[in-house]
């Protein structure tokens, strides 16, 4: 588990009609390997976001790859609305299966847990309830008069992330980011990219194992220095705040969005 491979032979993983699991803008997102899935152009992915997502959902749909996205929200926070996504709104370019941030990450508890659904509270009597089929409202067994809903199981195909290192043996820092390991549980195969590859163990100390994800749980590693940019990654960089205003002003438009990205994956280059 935990093979180190190119980022090409990773991104060749996700392919046509597979649910993939991504992080939000602050979490580590793999903004190299959305490069290189964009030019395999894998179509018809369910996407998921966990629990929200930015500008890799926002370029994945601007690109046509897009055939459902679950998430509570896309956004490109500072720099404005995600506006490839409210076209695809607009134009029903895609299935939206709108969700909240609990609903989801139960929905990954249940996936990682391996049982078919998981209650939560806080959405009966809200509008978003009518628009899922898939959730439903179960008398609680355990008490009377006291309606509970259910939400499915998320057992994504493919769970995508960067994170700031990994070691020879598979294993990868995630620090703090503790959702990156629920995506990981409940996903049938991660892929990860890193800042870097160490050659110790990165369990081989007892007080730094709480932020590592064990080989156990990874597939396949790619190495992509600056991985998440123009993204942040905690403890490494910050967002280029710049670049993504730029994108937000040029994606408002197809014509705007499709002369940034013929040029996306050489400034891409120029910052690994």
């Amino acid at each position: 588990m935990g093979q180190i491979v190119s980022i090409e032979a990773l991104a060749a993983q996700i392919r046509d009609g597979m649910m993939v699991a991504v992080p939000s803008d602050t979490s580590g997102v793999a903004m190299a390997a959305t490069v290189a899935i964009i030019a395999n152009r894998p179509r018809n992915l369910h996407l998921v976001c966990i629990p929200i997502s930015g500008l890799q959902a926002d370029m994945l749909i601007g690109e046509g790859l897009v055939g459902t996205v679950e998430t509570s929200a896309i956004s490109l926070g500072e720099a404005g609305g995600a506006p490839r996504f409210a076209e695809g709104i607009r134009s029903s370019a895609f299935v939206m299966k709108d969700a909240t941030c609990p609903a989801i990450l139960a929905g990954l508890v249940a996936g990682q847990k391996g049982v078919p659904f998981m209650p939560i509270r806080g959405i009966i009597g809200s509008e978003i309830l009518g628009t899922r089929n898939d959730w439903k409202v179960i008398d609680n067994p355990f008490a009377p008069d006291d309606p509970i809903v259910v939400v499915p199981a998320i057992r994504p195909d493919v769970a995508l992330f960067h994170a700031p290192e990994a070691d020879r043996f598979g294993n990868v820092r995630i620090g703090r980011q503790t959702e990156l390991a629920a995506m990981a549980y409940a996903a049938r195969t991660t892929l990860v990219t890193v800042e870097r590859i160490v050659e110790t163990s990165l369990l081989a100390e007892e007080n730094a194992t709480a932020g590592v994800l064990p080989a156990l749980y990874v597939s396949a590693i790619a190495e992509a220095k600056n991985g998440a940019w123009p993204l942040s990654l905690a403890g490494d960089y910050n967002t280029d705040t710049a670049e993504v205003a730029r994108y937000a002003k040029m994606a408002r438009s197809a014509e705007g969005f499709a002369a940034y990205m013929q040029g996306f994956a050489r400034k891409f280059e120029a910052v690994a």
